[in-house]
């Protein structure tokens, strides 16, 4: 079901690639000081001493309104987190991860008795399927991860170093 699911994905990508032209690859972007993603806003923004020098367009879990509580629910998370590693090899087109979940994200599971999930990532498309661009930003469609193009995960992963706060708001 899951395999069905990325390729039903990538067949709709690729037809609205069609319609849509990747964003050009960046410039080395100086390192932010914190990442802060703004889920009503559909923005990821890098930060330097307390100015915004960057955005993007992502698109999130797809159950996107509401913090992630539990494992599988769709929900990318929301609070305060940091880029606590990084994978060149994902299932994506490279992946940073973030650190949920937080001691209270786990300490409210614990409350409810449930799992409160993992794996949050920034990360670009999946590997695999044509460079669709952003026209991935028509819907929500990750786990409960934030999703930009591959070129700008390139540029995302070259700016932002391990340790830089992100911050979730919803």
């Amino acid at each position: 079901m899951r395999r069905f699911r990325w390729t039903a994905l990538g067949l709709a990508f690729s037809f609205l690639s069609f319609f849509s032209a990747a964003g050009a690859k960046g410039d080395v972007l100086e390192g932010p000081d914190k990442v802060l993603v703004e889920k009503s806003k559909r923005t990821l923004s890098l930060i330097k001493d307390g100015q915004v020098f960057k955005s993007y367009r992502i698109s999130l879990g797809r159950e996107p309104v509401g913090p992630k509580t539990e494992q599988g629910d769709g929900k990318t998370p929301e609070g305060k987190y940091t880029i606590s590693g990084r994978n060149p090899h994902s299932q994506f087109h490279r992946s940073l991860r973030v650190s949920y979940p937080n001691a209270s994200d786990k300490k409210q599971a614990q409350n409810r008795g449930v799992s409160p999930g993992g794996d949050i990532m920034i990360h670009g498309l999946p590997n695999g399927l044509p460079d669709f661009g952003k026209s991935h930003l028509l819907f929500d469609w990750t786990d409960g991860c934030i999703a930009v193009t591959n070129n700008e995960i390139e540029e995302i992963w070259g700016a932002v170093k391990n340790g830089t706060e992100v911050e979730i708001l919803p």
